[in-house]
Order: C-alpha cells, then structure tokens, then sequence
C-alpha cells in the first residue's frame, strides 16, 4: 500500500464512532480530539472524496460548541461586567472522543482551534455544497466567543507562550470571522475580521515579515506564520508579506524539514512533518512544483512501515532535550493523523483553494 492509502487508512481507521479523530492512537497525551488537528484532517478526506467521514467530525464539533453555549453566554456576560477572567474557565482546546473536557494540566485556553474549524466547515460545505443551517448555532456561538476575546493572550497552537497574542493564531480567528459572516450574513463578524488583519499588519509584522508574537520587538519567526497565507488567506500567497515570511522561515527553520521555531527544545526541536508539508502546500500553490516536490519526497523519506510521525531529529537537534522528553514520554508520536493529513494536502497540489478573496485592507501597506 503507497503512503496516500495508508495515510487515508490511517486517518479513517482512527476516527470515532462520534465523528472525533485521535491525534494519535499510540501516544498517551494526544489520544484525544483537537479541533484545530481535526479540522485539517478533515479538509484532506474532503479533498479525497470521504466527504462522509469529513461531515461526521464537523457534526461532533457542532455538538461540543452547541453544548457550552450557556458557558460561552456566561463567559460574554462576565466580559461585559468587565471581570477577569481565568484561564481554567474559557473552553478546551480538546476534548475526549465523546467530546469531554480533560481533566488534567494542559495549555487549555486556545482561540485557534475555534477560527480554524470554521474555516475548515466553510470548505466542507463548498466541497460538498450541504447546507448550512443545521451548523448556525455553533456558528454564531463560536463567532461570538472569538469576537468578544480575540486579543487576549493565550497559549499558540503548540500550547505553549499564555502570556503572549500569536499572530499565526489571530490569522485563525480572522479567518473563522469572516466565515462566520458570510455563513450567517452578519456584517459584524465580517468587520471584526478585517479589523484584525489590519492589527496584524501593524502589530505583528517587524522588517518587511509577520512575527511569532504581536506588540514585541523580537524579530522571531514561527513556521505556523505560513497558515496566515496558507489556508488563511489574509494575505495573498504572492504577497511581498508572505515571500518576505517565508524566505525568513526557510532561512532560520528549514532543515531537510521545517522546525517550529528556533529556540524550540520540544523533542529536542526537531523537524516536523506537517509544516514541511504545509511549506509543500504554499510551493504547489505558487507554482514552485520542484520545491513541493522535493519536501514532499522528504516526508516519504521519514516513514515508518507507512506511519508518519510528529517530528523526526534534525541538523539542529537539541539532543539533551530530546532524551529529556524521550525518557519523560517515549518516542515522538506516530502515527500522527495531522502528519498524514498535511502530507495528503501537500499531495493534493494546485486543487487547494483558500480564502484570499476580498479581504480588503482599512490600512495602507
């Protein structure tokens, strides 16, 4: 079986009953469902034509949203008594299969998640041409959260950095805003949307590139950076923005694969398969068929008997950090389903299509 069968079997085989995918079957603290991971795996099964399976994960997502609203009302009502909130009260970044809450030490609090999966549901229903009206509560739920918290510090999607505003992950909650908008014809998400991408451009962007952290002096780049473009469409993937950002990635992070960040020790800050694949997908959709191509022959390089795993030790490795977390939680996780889900995108070539129409900009670039 090629690494494009297995990749779908793999995912496929891992999918809940409830519609939820494990992040990784063989790995103990990633055996739940994430909604930022679920989503992206879902996008590749539509992009498959296992529409089905892709419907039953964005129906377990509604569930879990439809199911906080009096805590998301809740957390809306203490926002406008202008209480502090905790970080223990805002909702998961994941959930258990039966769409649970975790109850144990995590970066919980995460915005991404909730931008990215209504990003992905806009593309489920383009693909499939369902209709949207069975999703409209969990939209405007989600919609509403993201609205009232957006420049909130929280953890990025590493779960990592609670003390900082991650410009990869207000590209999410723009992203969702503005499918929320169009999805429920409410203007008012529309605008708040084109309000933070106006933000990124003065707050996240330092030297002529976008920066890990918004409102900072460092100039530090974080390869999550590529989804602002790529799938996020903020930015033109042909932008001088977005070339700027990428050659400041590939310059710091790119090994035969993409690190996360420079001073990364997750793993010993390895080189992981899903950003290589996302550097793929930004090269397919520039026309760059020999760069894809090359990271892509690197992905297939780092299977294992047809399993992709998180991240494989690179030229940069911290190998101190590496047998640190080897020793604390075994061997990287494989197989990872957004490993195989990113690398199935990648596959996919030119077919991708992202949301970079009408954007539109209240500020001069």
């Amino acid at each position: 079986m090629d690494l494009k069968m297995k990749s779908l079997r793999i995912i496929l085989d891992n999918q809940s009953e409830t519609g939820a995918f494990v992040a990784s079957p063989a790995f103990a603290h990633y055996r739940y469902s994430w909604l930022r991971d679920g989503t992206f795996i879902a996008y590749a099964l539509d992009l498959y034509g296992e529409h089905e399976a892709a419907r039953n994960f964005y129906q377990w997502v509604n569930r879990v949203v439809v199911s906080r609203g009096e805590r998301i009302h809740n957390l809306l009502r203490r926002k406008s008594l202008g209480e502090e909130i905790p970080f223990a009260d805002f909702l998961h970044t994941r959930y258990t299969l039966t769409g649970e809450e975790v109850n144990e030490p995590w970066g919980n609090f995460q915005l991404d998640g909730y931008g990215t999966w209504l990003w992905g549901l806009n593309e489920h229903l383009r693909l499939t041409g369902q209709s949207v009206e069975e999703y409209r509560e969990a939209i405007y739920l989600s919609a509403e959260y993201l609205r009232a918290f957006w420049q909130l510090p929280n953890y990025d999607c590493w779960e990592e950095n609670p003390e900082h505003v991650h410009t990869a992950t207000l590209a999410a909650v723009a992203a969702g805003l503005k499918v929320a908008g169009n999805c429920l014809g409410e203007e008012v998400y529309i605008d708040k949307a084109l309000e933070i991408r106006d933000y990124i451009s003065i707050h996240g962007v330092r030297e002529g590139h976008l920066v890990k952290f918004v409102k900072e002096d460092s100039l530090l780049v974080d390869s999550s950076l590529l989804w602002v473009s790529v799938p996020f469409g903020l930015w033109e993937v042909d932008s001088e923005l977005i070339k700027n950002t990428v050659w400041k990635i590939e310059e710091d992070l790119l090994g035969g694969g993409l690190r996360r960040y420079v001073s990364d020790t997750y793993y010993g800050g390895g080189e992981w398969i899903l950003l290589t694949a996302w550097l793929a997908w930004y090269y397919n959709l520039i026309g760059n068929d020999n760069k894809a191509e090359k990271l892509i022959e690197w992905i297939e390089e780092q299977s294992m008997d047809g399993e992709l795993p998180e991240q494989v030790p690179g030229r940069d490795i911290d190998k101190n950090a590496l047998l640190h977390w080897q020793e604390e939680w075994g061997p990287s996780a494989s197989p990872l389903l957004w490993s195989h889900a990113m690398y199935l995108i990648a596959l996919a070539g030119k077919t991708m299509i992202t949301n970079i129409d009408n954007w539109g900009s209240r500020v001069k670039e």
